[in-house]
């Protein structure tokens, strides 16, 4: 049986590069949570008044990688340092935070995340917010599997494909093909 967590980790299109080629990962779904309006739009959290953050929607067999391990390679691939911002990115939309389906996953988190904390991976305090998803609005269409599509383009060689290289390079062991 699967579960799912929802991740904001700055970008979208970084996340769910990290992610996609890790053994049990589902499914991956671009989108937007915790915000105030119904059906965002990308331009419309662009803008950052509408309150939602970018996510993924990660869909993942815990028999082959758990809610833990999921939020460790989350607290570890993103700077969870910063507030509202990862990088250039700059905005509440692009803030670090981790939406909780319930108290198991909320404690999880929470646990995860003083682990991260007290391992003194980052030289700054921990911002990542540890909130409850209340709805999560998939992206548009043109949003999914942005970096696969788009591998050339600025963007994607200036800022996902440097990620995507620390992800195989610190879990090369979770890639599907870990041989790469």
């Amino acid at each position: 049986m699967s579960q799912s967590i929802v991740l904001g980790g700055g970008c979208f299109w970084c996340m769910e590069a990290i992610f996609r080629d890790m053994a049990g990962i589902l499914s991956i779904t671009p989108g937007y949570a915790g915000g105030h309006s119904a059906n965002p739009t990308y331009q419309e959290v662009c803008t950052g008044r509408t309150g939602h953050a970018e996510v993924i929607r990660l869909e993942f067999d815990p028999e082959i990688i758990g809610y833990d391990d999921v939020l460790r390679i989350f607290f570890t691939l993103h700077n969870p340092t910063t507030l509202n911002r990862q990088g250039d990115d700059i905005g509440t939309q692009y803030r670090s935070a981790v939406f909780y389906a319930d108290e198991p996953q909320k404690q999880a988190a929470l646990s995860v995340k003083a682990e991260i904390e007290n391992a003194n991976l980052w030289d700054a305090p921990i911002v990542t917010e540890i909130v409850p998803l209340e709805t999560f609005w998939p992206a548009e269409a043109m949003h999914f599997d942005y970096y696969e599509r788009n591998p050339n383009t600025g963007y994607c060689q200036a800022v996902i494909a440097p990620k995507v290289a620390k992800a195989r390079k610190l879990y090369a062991a979770r890639f599907k093909n870990a041989g790469f």
